[in-house]
């Protein structure tokens, strides 16, 4: 006859030998066996192996930090270092393009004319205009009355240069194409537009000034231009600005600062073949 009370779970491996042999199998294992030879090499082999497996992450980790030159700094200075390796040696130490074009030459040995700096002048004022109209807009909003704005200053320029006689002449097609080019980036792309917004402003307070000073003196007679002042100290404004750009590319992800610093070439294009009117 079946044994119809149920036996106590407590009890259940005693009263199976099956279950019994089956405890011995998973107890831990007898601290003896771990003290030979083999079981001691192996464990040595395994914690050898994890040591050699964290410090190849570590390297590799490091390694990918290394890419990326300047970014302990902020995202400026990885904007900044992309863009001088844009440069000829001619123009700066850390230079690494060939002097291909007229404008890479050493400004000393440019021959610019008034009609093709006015030409300069005019397609300049349309970028500027359109930069500070997109700085109006909520997106970049952080960018409004940096007090590096530069269309105003340009605006005096020009009725000064009509004053003296000179024809204003209309915004060249590179002046409108790189317009539109940065008003689509700025509702499509902002990462690309900060690019350009960073290049051209940065680019002006710096090789900018020297190449204004060395064409007035040559075509100007010496006349420093409003273009080449600003209202407060240009260090500190700039300061300002670089401490807002870095802290907006602070929500960028990687790829997204990437996507920005691919975009310097394009920035070098546009500016370059509209510096090169000065020259026509």
């Amino acid at each position: 006859m079946a044994y119809l009370d149920p036996i106590s779970p407590s009890l259940t491996i005693f009263k199976n030998p099956q279950l019994t042999r089956f405890q011995i199998a998973i107890s831990p294992p007898n601290p003896l066996l771990l003290s030979r030879p083999g079981i001691q090499n192996l464990r040595m082999s395994m914690n050898k192996r994890s040591v050699v497996i964290a410090s190849s992450t570590t390297a590799a980790s490091e390694k990918q930090k290394k890419r990326y030159p300047g970014e302990s700094k902020g995202f400026v200075e990885e904007m900044r270092f992309v863009a001088m390796k844009l440069h000829t040696k001619e123009q700066a130490k850390e230079g690494e393009k060939e002097t291909k074009s007229p404008e890479e030459r050493p400004v000393s040995l440019w021959e610019p004319t008034v009609d093709g700096y006015l030409r300069f002048l005019v397609d300049t004022k349309l970028v500027y205009d359109t930069l500070e109209e997109e700085a109006t807009s909520p997106t970049y909003a952080e960018f409004k009355n940096t007090g590096l704005e530069r269309s105003e200053k340009l605006a005096i320029d020009l009725e000064w240069f009509k004053e003296q006689g000179y024809e204003i002449p209309k915004p060249t097609a590179l002046g409108k194409t790189y317009s539109q080019y940065l008003k689509d980036l700025a509702e499509k792309d902002p990462q690309a537009f900060i690019c350009h917004f960073y290049n051209i402003y940065f680019a002006h307070s710096a090789g900018g000034r020297m190449i204004g000073r060395k064409v007035a003196e040559r075509i100007l007679e010496g006349r420093e231009l409003e273009f080449y002042k600003w209202d407060g100290e240009l260090s500190q404004l700039l300061q300002n600005v670089r401490e807002k750009l870095n802290k907006v590319a602070e929500e960028w992800t990687r790829e997204e600062k990437n996507h920005c610093l691919e975009e310097t070439d394009k920035s070098f294009k546009y500016s370059g073949e509209i510096l090169r009117l000065i020259l026509s």
